[in-house]
């Protein structure tokens, strides 16, 4: 996916939480827009964020990698 429809998603106002899934088959959910960083090489997704929304660990992608990003209500229905 391009960093730039990556970036769209976190910047939709108002913020609504997405699930980000990976070619591997894995996925994130991003409940925070602060919790992501989208660069032209890399994806950056926070996780494990506790009340202050510090992230305990970081996961790190490629953005050629990200076949899909869903709300995390849609994607939660349809699980």
């Amino acid at each position: 996916m391009r960093p730039d429809e990556i970036r769209a998603h976190l910047r939709r106002e108002p913020f609504r939480p997405i699930r980000i899934y990976i070619s591997d088959g894995s996925s994130y959910d991003v409940r925070h827009p602060e919790l992501m960083f989208v660069s032209r090489a890399e994806v950056v997704i926070g996780l494990d964020a506790g009340d202050d929304e510090l992230p305990e660990r970081c996961v790190y992608c490629d953005p050629l990698h990200i076949t899909r990003i869903q709300p995390l209500d849609a994607a939660a229905s349809q699980a």
